[in-house]
């Protein structure tokens, strides 16, 4: 079973754009749900106002092997300039990239009712 939603907005001045999907797999009795967002921003600027673009960089990974489950997350945050016509532009962007992987619901009932007997 795969189940998958896309969206993609942008502004009508088309200088912001959200690009999300969500992902639902299950296969082998694991469930993975894997969500990626990507945003950027356009903005003019002045020469003057120019700053040093500071990235970001944030992971996590953690593991629960008692309910058989993992989870990682990574969100990645910049900017960028850019020269277009003359003309000085900063890109601000987000992209974040999350899964969660564990047992499908139908092989946590089974796991728990042999439990039980044992």
């Amino acid at each position: 079973m795969r189940d998958l939603v896309f969206k993609n907005l942008t502004s009508d001045d088309r200088k912001r754009k959200v690009i999300s999907t969500s992902e639902i797999t299950e296969n082998q009795g694991m469930r993975s749900i894997v969500h990626r967002h990507f945003l950027y921003v356009v903005k003019e600027v002045r020469v003057e106002c120019l700053q040093k673009p500071v990235t970001h960089l944030y992971i996590l990974k953690e593991r629960n092997t008692s309910e058989k489950k993992e989870r990682f997350f990574c969100k990645i945050k910049g900017s960028i300039y850019v020269v277009s016509n003359g003309r000085l532009f900063s890109i601000i962007f987000i992209h974040s990239l999350k899964i969660n992987l564990n047992i499908a619901t139908q092989d946590l009932e089974s796991t728990a009712s042999k439990d039980s007997v044992i």
